[in-house]
């Protein structure tokens, strides 16, 4: 609930911070313009681009008073999609933008961040779980994990429903069963749970692969399935999917991190929230008018029964969930808080 929203990763940084002697750390503006080079796992044509990390970028401009400068590259520009994440978390670029680090692969707590399968319903019950309720904070494992691995946490946004796009019509959990489509990490994990064949692939690789019929369908943000021009090669979605708020991450480089003066760092943990806040409105906005362009094309959207999506987060808490926390022991910790989570919200209504 937004009345008991609160961003803590402040703390960690030092909101302000004492050096020896007992004397303030600089409070304002340095005099240097740091400038960083970031590469995100996709390209412009992804809605990420535009409403995810664009705005978190200008937002740091902004609150740093430009004295950190951010020039993003596309995918393949200095590496590809996949070493994005490695590439940063290396030093050969300053930060990354993506989904659950790959979708956990090269960080599995990364797979909390990107949303459990049937997990938070919206923007708000995400951001209670990760960061507004001090009694869940999810966030916290997530970020001591990108700490392990050399990057800081510093973005985050909700890209809405992760949605299934078929050209099979489903209307229950039984019509998965046996047909192959593109999902990895945790979307595979449910997609295999439901009695499907899930398939791994590039995003560039989807829309050709569903045209020749190698796959059937593929699990994706539901705002970008017209970026991705799906909406001529598949005839249905189905909402609200495997993932009904399923988010992407930004991270900085540890090292390029710590440069900052404590104020920079300061100004840009304080942006957290509000462009958490913003750039999922902005997603959101683009939901609609992208299963409009599906529909105009002649698919259709179908919207499971609530007994259907009752079934299917049951068997994904009870199958699906294990999978996930399995995974490391941040993931187990962060599972049994989701679980709780939803526990609490069952109670309460």
């Amino acid at each position: 609930m937004k009345e008991t929203r609160f961003f803590a990763t402040t703390i960690m940084a030092g909101a302000v911070a004492v050096v020896a002697g007992g004397a303030f750390a600089q409070d304002g503006p340095p005099s240097e313009i740091t400038e960083w080079v970031f590469q995100p796992a996709f390209d412009q044509t992804d809605a990420g681009w535009a409403n995810g990390l664009i705005p978190w970028v200008e937002a740091v401009e902004a609150a740093t008073q430009g004295t950190v400068v951010i020039r993003v590259e596309p995918a393949g520009a200095l590496v590809s999609g996949s070493e994005a994440f490695g590439a940063a978390a290396a030093g050969l670029t300053d930060g990354y933008a993506g989904w659950g680090s790959v979708y956990g692969g090269d960080m599995p707590e990364g797979m909390l961040a990107f949303g459990m399968a049937m997990g938070a319903n919206d923007t708000d019950e995400a951001w209670e779980v990760m960061w507004g309720n001090p009694d869940y904070r999810v966030g916290d494992i997530i970020q001591d994990a990108a700490h392990a691995r050399n990057l800081h946490w510093a973005g985050w946004t909700n890209q809405g429903p992760n949605a299934m796009f078929t050209t099979f019509r489903v209307d229950s959990i039984e019509d998965l069963e046996g047909h192959k489509m593109r999902a990895g990490g945790p979307q595979a994990i449910f997609h295999a749970t439901m009695g499907g064949a899930p398939v791994s692939m590039n995003g560039g690789e989807i829309y050709t692969a569903i045209k020749l019929g190698t796959i059937e369908g593929t699990y994706w943000d539901t705002g970008g399935i017209d970026d991705m021009s799906f909406h001529e090669v598949i005839d249905y979605a189905i909402m609200p999917g495997w993932n009904p708020a399923q988010h992407q991450e930004i991270f900085i480089n540890l090292q390029s991190w710590n440069a900052l003066t404590d104020w920079q760092r300061t100004q840009i943990d304080g942006i957290f929230e509000e462009t958490y806040f913003e750039t999922s409105r902005l997603h959101a906005e683009g939901v609609e008018e992208a299963l409009q362009i599906l529909r105009d094309a002649g698919g259709e959207v179908i919207h499971l029964s609530d007994e259907e999506v009752a079934r299917m987060r049951e068997r994904s808490i009870e199958e699906v969930w294990p999978q996930v926390a399995a995974a490391s022991e941040g993931n187990a910790r962060g599972v049994a808080i989701y679980e709780q989570f939803l526990a609490d919200q069952e109670s309460a209504e």
